[in-house]
């Protein structure tokens, strides 16, 4: 039984995830968002009243599917259709990872997987949970078909296929014949784990065969004609009532007791587990089929409930969201976009920014310090990894190209992990991703090289970008090596297919920074004395 919600044609990514993903999800921060999307925001008069515990298993998986990018446009829409039908059907999403997860859990309980090894060595204790693993994937099954049936809208192609397919593998006839047959069985489990004390019903057997005799009067030709289970009052063993059933059922015409026979008994019970074990079998198909569709459905359902959950706190900051669209490599339009996870972790709304960059493949973003160079760098970072692998963005509107490979190299504070100096571990992690780098993929560099001198940092920079632009690399860098860029612009400004753009934090006059980028040539100062200034005017308004 396929799920096949995260991809069309198949259960699993025939895709590699990102190189270094590590670093992406630690310089775009995406720890955190994994975390909000891992978390249930409950409502009550439309106000978020609690924020529930983090699922692990939720931010698990969204960090796994979120690593490794879809390559297509097909298969971006694929996803966004379905989490567009998660939307308007919140309660089918958030039913089914419920179900499959307490599938999982019960399952693990009754000994999946080899567990409880001694336990499992006894036939009759591991006849006995196959038993209630069968009655846990019915019960469980008929849950889920009850409630496709009920669902009514859906459009997304990965939902409507789901349910056809499952009507399929389990249908109306399939339902009322397992659960016949475990009806017909359910002597062999039910009450076993009750005390006397807590038993009002118990569960008999009946047992109809037919055979041959032979010299001897031996058995031959033995088949199994009926096998059916009837509830009866249940009484206390050696209590009157008891005795006075026993006596009864002793006075039916060819007919004998077993329970004072030790020996008889004995064979009645290996009679029991012998037939009980022949009509498992026959239902060992459905246990083959479905024992890994509750396991892929929880995976692929898991994504879809943190991507619902995700929305809904980034709607709790009150920004608007948008499903991105597809373009070419070098083309990206974006209308108001915010950068995530800043939103999240200040649970307000933060600054947007708009821009319409055709057929460029170098953005070189200068200006004012402490002016959102960075922030503007990582909203990017993340909505192209969110668009990757099928989710919204935190924009007005997203237009942008699919890079399957994508790298980052963003300055790192020096700490005891480092071996050598500041300099020595940034060019030793761009020789690794130089290593791996390669036409079509993506390069964030966020103030790469500002390690040494401003006049060796450029020269290194110049070169290194220069050589990765020839190779088809696409690179958006923020800088604060005033030399590089103004030798970048000084080459390519009269030129209009260069494919290189220049951006700038915003500064008013005042020395105002409004965290917007708009189109300038590098300048020649980040404007530093504007934070002295500020600095010095805070020390002696507190003295």
């Amino acid at each position: 039984m396929k799920v096949c919600l995260l991809y069309k044609d198949r259960e699993r990514t025939n895709e590699e995830s990102y190189y270094d993903t590590a670093s992406i999800i630690k310089d775009l921060g995406l720890k955190t968002l994994f975390l909000s999307a891992a978390k249930k925001l409950v409502y009550e008069a439309g106000e978020v009243k609690q924020v529930e515990k983090e699922d692990t298993y939720l931010m698990d998986t969204m960090r796994a599917v979120m690593m490794t990018p879809l390559e297509s446009e097909a298969e971006i829409r694929y996803r966004q259709d379905i989490i567009k039908d998660c939307i308007e059907h919140e309660e089918l999403i958030r039913a089914l990872y419920g179900i499959s997860s307490n599938v999982i859990r019960k399952w693990n309980e009754l000994g999946r997987g080899g567990r409880d090894k001694l336990q499992q060595s006894n036939p009759v204790t591991k006849l006995t949970a196959e038993i209630r693993v069968l009655h846990l994937f019915s019960d469980s099954l008929s849950e889920i078909r009850t409630l496709l049936s009920e669902q009514e809208g859906l459009k997304s192609e990965g939902m409507l296929r789901f349910r056809e397919q499952f009507f399929e593998a389990f249908s109306e006839e399939r339902e009322e014949y397992v659960k016949k047959v475990l009806a017909d069985i359910s002597f062999y489990t039910d009450g076993a784990d009750e005390d006397d004390e807590g038993r009002d019903k118990v569960v008999r057997p009946r047992i109809v065969m037919e055979s041959g005799l032979e010299d001897g009067l031996k058995f031959s030709s033995l088949k199994l004609k009926e096998v059916s289970s009837a509830s009866e009052k249940f009484y206390k063993p050696g209590s009157t009532k008891a005795k006075f059933r026993e006596f009864m059922n002793s006075r039916i015409p060819d007919s004998f007791s077993t329970v004072n026979d030790l020996r008889i008994n004995e064979q009645a019970g290996q009679l029991e587990y012998g037939i009980v074990s022949y009509v498992v079998e026959g239902l060992k198909g459905l246990t083959d089929e479905f024992q890994t569709f509750f396991d892929r459905l929880r995976y692929q359902a898991a994504f879809y409930l943190a991507a619902l959950q995700l929305k809904h706190q980034m709607e709790r900051s009150g920004d608007e969201w948008c499903f991105p669209e597809v373009c070419g490599r070098r083309d990206l339009e974006f209308e108001e976009l915010r950068e995530l996870v800043m939103g999240l972790e200040r649970r307000m709304s933060v600054i947007g920014n708009s821009c319409s960059f055709r057929q460029k493949d170098l953005l070189i973003v200068t200006g004012a310090n402490q002016g959102g160079k960075s922030t503007f760098l990582r909203s990017i970072g993340i909505a192209q990894v969110m668009m990757q692998c099928g989710l919204m963005v935190m924009a007005k509107s997203y237009r942008a190209g699919i890079f399957p490979r994508i790298f980052v190299h963003f300055t790192r504070r020096e700490d005891s992990e480092m071996n050598s100096g500041r300099l020595d571990e940034e060019l030793g992690r761009m020789n690794k991703i130089v290593e791996q780098i390669g036409d079509g993929s993506l390069l964030l560099l966020n103030e790469s090289f500002a390690t040494t001198t401003e006049k060796e940092g450029s020269v290194i920079a110049y070169d290194i970008i220069r050589a990765l632009r020839e190779a088809g690399v696409r690179i958006l860098t923020v800088t604060h090596l005033l030399s590089f860029a103004r030798r970048v612009h000084e080459e390519t400004k009269d030129d209009q297919a260069s494919g290189v753009e220049f951006l700038s934090a915003e500064r008013k006059e005042d020395g105002r920074r409004t965290f917007r980028m708009i189109r300038h040539e590098p300048e020649l100062t980040s404007f530093g004395l504007d934070l002295y200034e500020e600095i010095v005017e805070n020390r002696s308004d507190k003295l």
